[in-house]
């Protein structure tokens, strides 16, 4: 099925990420010893966004899938563009063209846009890049800043609120493990449990967390987060 492919093949294909295979605990720069470890940015939202799963479930039952995940793009609580559906081993998604090759933010137009969305949007750049292995789905943070990402799958699903990971520039997460969906039970988050495939979604958000250690509580109150919906290895 098709998706909004923004394309350009200004430069060559982004060579492999670096992957950081240390406990989620030690995921940062090591010059940075003031650093919040991941593991204390905690925090759910029992917000689900409205007109995103609901389009992405269907597509995950729609039959016959080339594609591996689906990824939506929203600004706050509104959806921006189409459904990308992603066939590619790896996907760069990024701000601006020659960026990346593959999903382009920039070119998705909205009818208006608070100040702080236009900001962080700027501070994109060349974002992350998803990155489909045979252990799971990873995301590599090619940015200049950190990124925030929620799986089921990177923590114990039985916790009262699954975590909120930080991801530096320059560093790898494993945010889907192919294994643990396997065999995942539903999670307590409230988020997740609203959600009629819980294994399956990871959220990321740019620049800006949420969750208990910040004043966004819920990633809807973030202003540029993706909502990636994998269908299978």
């Amino acid at each position: 099925m098709a998706g909004p492919h923004f394309l350009s093949f200004l430069i060559p294909e982004s060579p492999p990420p670096p992957y950081s295979r240390y406990p989620m605990d030690f995921l940062k720069p090591t010059d940075c010893p003031d650093a919040v470890p991941s593991s204390a940015e905690t925090g759910g939202t029992n917000y689900l966004a409205p007109g995103g799963l609901s389009d992405s479930q269907l597509l995950l039952e729609s039959g016959a899938q080339s594609h591996w995940c689906v990824v939506a793009y929203w600004e706050e609580k509104t959806r921006v563009g189409r459904l990308y559906c992603v066939q590619e081993p790896s996907l760069d998604i990024f701000y601006d063209l020659p960026q990346g090759n593959g999903f382009c933010l920039g070119q998705l137009s909205a009818g208006s846009r608070s100040q702080l969305v236009r900001k962080v949007r700027s501070r994109i750049g060349c974002g992350i890049q998803l990155s489909r292995e045979a252990d799971g789905v990873w995301v590599y943070n090619r940015s200049s800043y950190p990124v925030f990402v929620k799986s089921a799958t990177l923590d114990n699903p039985d916790s009262r609120t699954l975590l909120v990971h930080k991801v530096f520039p320059g560093f790898s997460i494993k945010a889907f493990d192919y294994e643990k969906a396997c065999s995942l039970r539903r999670p307590n988050d409230h988020e997740f449990t609203q959600q009629p495939w819980t294994g399956s979604t990871v959220q990321i958000s740019f620049v800006k967390g949420w969750g208990q250690c910040y004043t966004r509580q819920f990633i809807s109150s973030c202003p540029c987060w993706l909502e990636v919906i994998v269908s299978g290895r």
